[in-house]
């Protein structure tokens, strides 16, 4: 039993450095506010979702800016996805960092991506 206090003692002393560092927000509280007894593995279970669809994403980003001639509406559906999912789970740094890219879109500027 002291194994199992110790390991919930870390991870939550990571989930406060994530806070503190800005890597989450107050919407990752809420998520785990809907996990209960009945589905004790809901968090792990969204958070698995969105690094799957990240990974999609990304890759999908990737592909289009690699493209000789860039379709920013493409990109621009792929950052807006990437920061809907983002937002959705607490991913606060990953939020704030398509909001930047967006505008990059908006502004066809491709310097501002790498």
């Amino acid at each position: 039993m002291e194994i199992v206090a110790k390991l919930q003692k870390q991870f939550m002393d990571f989930i406060s450095a994530l806070y503190r560092e800005r890597f989450l927000d107050d919407q990752f509280l809420q998520l785990q506010k809907l996990q209960d007894e009945s589905n004790p593995d809901f968090v792990f279970e969204v958070v698995s979702l969105f690094f799957e669809d990240s990974e999609k994403l990304i890759n999908n980003l990737a592909a289009a800016l690699q493209q000789q001639v860039v379709d920013f509406k493409q990109v621009d559906s792929h950052v807006h996805q990437f920061k809907g999912s983002s937002s959705s789970i607490g991913a606060q740094r990953v939020k704030n960092a398509c909001m930047a890219f967006k505008t990059f879109c908006e502004e066809k500027n491709i310097e501002g991506w790498v």
